[in-house]
């Protein structure tokens, strides 16, 4: 085990304060990763607040983890030490329909949380991106272009894929019309990705201030 900061929460009312976590050896399919960015998601909010129950302390938040590659298993093929790479959930039983149909987050026996789970055969909890470093199952590691804007990348790993998945799912693409319905954390990213499928797009809220700010949010 390598001991690695983080910030934690230790009950629901209390505030985030570091905390010292271990975090396991990296084994043959492991990704180590220097944690650069971790994005705030309203149910990061919800699961210290225990506003959805379970929640079990002290708690590392954060599922919209960038970093960089710093160690690799013997047997893991898309990575080595130096690359960019992101972590969004962290397991799945690998061997259902929907695991081996790259649905993990549909797992039958339900996926594994970056933070706030059990991690599969094990009594230890998952402790989330609010932390130094990571250690990860390949499968669960995503490459990044160097080309993205590194401090903007951590959110496509919740809101991001949110959005981008039903709009692939769907083959959102030139001479269709999408509605996005408000313009919060996921309704821009949805703005964004529709555009730039092609897609004729509306958005829709019930705040006159979105709409004073059309020209800030329109895509091309």
């Amino acid at each position: 085990m390598t001991a690695v900061k983080a910030y934690a929460t230790q009950s629901p009312t209390s505030k985030l304060t570091p905390l010292s976590i271990d975090r396991r050896e990296v084994g043959d399919n492991d990704v180590q990763v220097d944690i650069l960015y971790s994005g705030v998601c309203h149910s990061d909010i919800h699961q210290v607040r225990d506003e959805w129950g379970e929640s079990m302390y002290p708690m590392v938040p954060g599922h919209e983890i960038f970093g960089r590659v710093l160690k690799v298993g013997k047997n893991v093929k898309k990575f080595k030490a130096g690359d960019l790479a992101a972590v969004g959930v962290v397991d799945s039983c690998r061997h259902c329909k929907q695991c081996n149909n790259h649905l993990e987050q549909y797992c039958d026996e339900g996926m594994t949380g970056t933070y706030n789970a059990y991690e599969r055969n094990s009594k230890n909890v998952t402790m989330g991106g609010y932390s130094t470093q990571i250690v990860t199952d390949e499968r669960f590691v995503y490459t990044v272009s160097p080309k993205l804007d590194a401090k903007g990348v951590a959110p496509l790993l919740c809101a991001g894929i949110t959005t981008y998945s039903p709009l692939r799912y769907v083959g959102a693409s030139k001479g269709h019309k999408i509605g996005i319905v408000g313009l919060g954390g996921l309704g821009h990213m949805a703005v964004k990705f529709a555009v730039a499928f092609g897609a004729e797009v509306t958005m829709l809220s019930n705040f006159e201030i979105k709409r004073s700010g059309r020209e800030e949010i329109r895509c091309t």
